[in-house]
């Protein structure tokens, strides 16, 4: 999740205007980059409990130490209160999530081959100072082990007014901040028609990736009877500001419409001044542009208060200056390049997106959201909604044309080999090899013995 960044303070006077504040990030096809972010598990290594922000007993291990030791590598803080909760690495930055789930904000980079490298720093980063904290960590779609109520809190101001608001617009919201883990690709667009078009293609196949990338097969060290239930969480949790918005696939949906479908339907969460974070949860942005908060009388919103609320939505994709893919569990390392190997591939070369586009055109919204609704639970099996068949047949085409789309861009390495290579998991996936969630169910009823606890060690980066 976000930290408050934006410090414009012009007035909002226009719908108009909040509109072209989200244009200003078009840009033309030479300037598209890639950005990745992933989150991961922390967890002690003696006792597998999740590690606190402060020392506690007599563990070594801390998150604030963890952040210490990675700030003396290559970082600087980012405070809240007097507490560091991220850092800065140049144009990367590493923050956490409201249980301490580490998250890499990944740097735009032009190619995969700039991501992944990017990536294997940054896990060997964590890796030397952790291993003196006796901290591991394990990229999962949802907290295998502990319970809600034991997992830690980390001192950052939103999350104290999200923890007190999602109770009432849900019942697994703080399941959401605390025990679910995911990864996504941010992607550019070329104008307002070329982001109509990638944002219909990705929120249709997002339950796609969902399937594909499912990677929470466990609670509590039971199976839960679901593939991702990362996935299922997000079904519950606030559905004002969560899923698939039913506007993004109107007539003439487009910028403007998306802004108005900001400041009238989702509700606030927070108002940042002063460094202080003041809560208005559940209030309407188009009162905070009147200047009728009851919590600030008089206060009128601006652009930076814009694009702080375009942080607080959590569709499948969402758009802010870019496009930010959001359906698919942590996992592997190698999985979660090819997550965003497979956005690059159908939405950066124009032939593969139409192509994209082709293969959908007889889905729509109701399929998208009936499709997703299934995903969770039956994984690749679930059934078409629009024509014969099930994810896995929908998956080998739409592998195929990331591939061809990679193809097409040729960004190769010092060795020649192109971005295509990134796929090979999932190409693996869709030839017959289980998912991550059905690789874990295996090892559950296996060699683990019923053991949920070693998936820790073998899932750990």
């Amino acid at each position: 999740m976000s930290n408050p960044g934006e410090s414009d303070a012009t007035p909002i006077t226009s719908i108009r205007q909040l509109a072209d504040y989200i244009a200003a990030g078009c840009k033309p096809s030479g300037a598209w980059r890639i950005g990745t972010e992933h989150e991961k598990f922390g967890f002690r290594v003696e006792d597998l409990a999740p590690p606190p922000y402060l020392p506690a007993g007599n563990h070594p291990g801390s998150i604030r130490d963890l952040l210490a030791g990675l700030e003396r590598l290559d970082g600087t803080p980012i405070a809240d209160h007097g507490n560091t909760i991220g850092l800065k690495q140049g144009s990367a930055a590493i923050s956490l999530e409201p249980a301490g789930q580490l998250e890499l904000s990944g740097a735009p980079v032009e190619t995969l081959h700039d991501a992944k490298a990017e990536m294997d720093r940054h896990f060997d980063q964590v890796r030397a100072v952790a291993q003196d904290l006796r901290i591991g960590f394990a990229p999962l779609g949802f907290h295998p082990l502990a319970s809600r109520a034991g997992m830690p809190w980390m001192p950052k101001g939103r999350y104290a007014i999200m923890r007190r608001y999602m109770p009432k617009v849900g019942t697994l919201g703080l399941d959401m901040m605390t025990r679910t883990c995911t990864v996504q690709v941010n992607l550019d667009y070329g104008s307002e028609a070329d982001m109509v078009r990638k944002l219909r293609v990705s929120l249709l196949l997002q339950p796609l990736a969902t399937a594909l990338f499912a990677n929470s097969p466990f609670t509590e060290g039971q199976p839960n009877g679901f593939l991702s239930y990362r996935a299922q969480v997000w079904t519950d949790t606030d559905n004002d500001r969560a899923g698939i918005p039913a506007v993004m696939f109107e007539d003439g949906f487009g910028f403007e419409r998306y802004a108005e479908w900001m400041v009238d339907h989702v509700p606030m969460y927070f108002v940042y001044r002063d460094g202080e974070y003041i809560d208005v949860a559940g209030s309407r942005f188009r009162d905070f542009m009147a200047g009728s908060l009851a919590a600030l009388p008089g206060e009128r919103a601006t652009v930076g208060d814009f694009a702080d609320h375009l942080t607080t939505v959590f569709t499948d994709v969402r758009l802010k200056q870019f496009l930010e893919m959001r359906g698919a569990d942590a996992g592997r390392p190698d999985m979660m390049i090819a997550q965003s190997a497979l956005w690059v591939g159908l939405l950066y070369d124009d032939a593969a997106l139409a192509a994209a586009e082709s293969l959908l055109r007889a889905a729509g919204w109701a399929d998208a959201v009936a499709l997703r609704d299934a995903v969770p639970r039956r994984g690749l099996t679930a059934k078409l909604p629009w024509r014969d068949g099930d994810l896995r047949d929908l998956a080998r085409d739409v592998i195929a044309i990331a591939a061809d789309g990679l193809r097409a861009r040729a960004r190769k390495d010092p060795e020649g080999r192109d971005e295509t290579t990134f796929l090979l998991p999932l190409q693996e996936v869709v030839a017959g090899s289980p998912t991550q969630a059905e690789h874990w169910l295996a090892r559950w009823r296996g060699p683990w013995g019923n053991d949920v606890r070693k998936i820790f060690a073998e899932g750990a980066i």
